[in-house]
């Protein structure tokens, strides 16, 4: 078989200038060509270089306006949608979205706040969101209201879950605050800016008056919650901020330090009725929440709750 030459989609990205979640709207859209390895989208070089020579000399098309006020006569029976963020409960959504309707799903593993902000810029259908806000001890709907500005939206929540500190087995550092990572013989591993772990982080620090600079590690960065958890097992740090599950996937202990709300947004539109329907449906849904309850570690009692909505 000849070799050919295949970009993963954070290649692309760097290529192109663009951020992750420009790329799957192409996707979804049709307009740029993938291929599955496992659960990673490639796309082929030829693909990328038509792409480009094709849109050369035409309107930009990586910035298109978000689809609010398509007439309904216009929006067609299925279409790919993009659900962003890490956690494997996306997995599973996604897998009863194209089990119970005819919308076809991409997950994009970018960050909170970052897919917020792009779903602002009309990218991204579902995004997933646990930010928190130090000033209120509110979860998401601060930064909706501050972001989302202009967009009737509807927020629903997806599940809570256990946040705080990936220690090493014993936890031999004996941490057990925030104010712990100011000491001088603890080293961080962080998440990149624009994750929710990341945020909280930054809003403790905050609240607790203590600089970043004082954090030793605190620019050592990893994208996901598994490589921070990895990074921790493996002694490359002492400590680092997520969820409870990658711990215990990972085979370290967790600190425990708030429980955080995971909620769903989706920009609402005559596009996305079919959509938020059957999202509400799957949410509400006891096969769903029996999946859910099933991986352990995450509160279901609010799931399928209406928690904001604009019109």
């Amino acid at each position: 078989m000849t070799k050919e030459l295949s970009y993963t989609i954070e290649e692309v990205s760097q290529l192109l200038k663009v951020s992750k979640l420009t790329l799957y709207d192409l996707v979804k859209k049709g307009e740029l060509p993938v291929f599955r390895v496992g659960r990673q989208m490639r796309v082929d070089a030829k693909d990328l270089d038509h792409y480009i020579k094709k849109h050369k000399t035409k309107q930009n098309l990586l910035h298109s306006p978000a689809v609010v006020g398509i007439p309904k006569n216009d929006i067609p029976d299925s279409y790919n949608i993009v659900i962003s963020g890490q956690d494997l409960v996306l997995d599973i959504l996604g897998k009863h979205i194209e089990k119970d309707s005819p919308f076809k799903s991409l997950r994009s593993f970018t960050g909170s706040l970052n897919s917020l902000i792009s779903m602002y810029h009309g990218e991204g259908d579902i995004v997933s969101l646990h930010l928190f806000d130090g000033d209120t001890g509110e979860y998401n709907l601060p930064y909706i209201k501050k972001i989302m500005v202009g967009y009737p939206v509807i927020l629903i929540n997806l599940l809570s879950r256990k946040a705080g500190l990936y220690v090493k087995k014993g936890n031999p550092k004996r941490l057990t605050s925030w104010a712990d990572l100011n000491r001088g013989d603890v080293k961080l591993v962080n998440r990149e800016r624009g994750s929710g772990a990341r945020i909280l982080l930054d809003e403790q620090l905050r609240i607790s008056g203590i600089s970043s600079k004082e954090i030793n590690g605190y620019e050592y960065e990893e994208t996901n919650h598994l490589s921070v958890a990895s990074a921790v097992s493996t002694g490359m740090a002492d400590v680092g901020v997520g969820i409870e599950k990658a711990a215990k996937i990972v085979g370290i202990d967790f600190v425990p330090l708030i429980t955080e709300r995971y909620d769903l947004i989706i920009v609402k539109s005559p596009k996305t009725e079919g959509l938020i329907t059957t999202v509400k449906q799957i949410l509400s849904s006891q096969q769903f929440k029996s999946e859910i309850t099933s991986l352990g570690d995450y509160d279901i009692s609010h799931t399928g709750k209406i928690i904001y909505e604009t019109f």
